[in-house]
């Protein structure tokens, strides 16, 4: 009983990595409804989900082969749905979301082509891809605070928008240097 318990425990992280890909329709939802107020509730929740799996999984020693991939997955499940809202609802740049979203398929498309080439290919985040992620969250809790009545943001807003582009080209052009380039040179 106590091994079944502390298996189930253990699984603890994963299931709230789940969580924050479960979230991504429901804030797709309301803000397809504009309610800004608990879309941004929902967004401040899933990433401190994401924060709180991580500690756990490296704290208590539940990393897994599953968390490791579902991770980066349910990020940039929750973040894309917010970006491609955000664009519909007229809230952030065409530009921006169509970079971010070529960015991160840049990165897939060659994650895929070098384990098809080499086999197992060790993914590992860079700072700038951290700093690119933690930016990209600002901005939609920004952008998603603008259109509550609670904080007037636009500056942040304004601000973060290009941010955003600089690291994401940044950021997705070290992951060429890094796993292509270098690699091959």
């Amino acid at each position: 009983m106590i091994n079944r318990v502390s298996s189930i425990v253990a699984q603890i992280p994963n299931i709230l990595t789940l969580s924050r890909i479960a979230a991504a329709p429901v804030l797709i939802l309301l803000l397809r409804d504009e309610n800004y107020e608990l879309a941004v509730i929902l967004f401040v929740l899933a990433g401190i989900t994401d924060g709180l799996d991580g500690w756990i999984a490296k704290r208590y020693g539940f990393t897994s082969q599953l968390g490791a991939r579902l991770d980066p997955l349910a990020d940039k499940t929750i973040i894309l749905s917010a970006y491609i809202m955000l664009t519909i609802l007229g809230d952030l740049a065409f530009w921006l979301v169509t970079l971010v979203i070529f960015r991160d398929l840049i990165i897939v498309g060659g994650y895929l082509v070098l384990t098809t080439l080499d086999g197992h290919v060790q993914m590992q985040p860079t700072m700038t891809s951290k700093i690119n992620t933690v930016a990209q969250i600002v901005l939609v809790i920004a952008v998603l605070s603008e259109n509550t009545a609670w904080l007037s943001t636009q500056f942040i807003g304004f601000w973060m928008t290009y941010a955003v582009a600089v690291l994401t080209i940044v950021s997705g052009a070290q992951y060429v240097w890094v796993w292509a380039i270098r690699r091959y040179l």
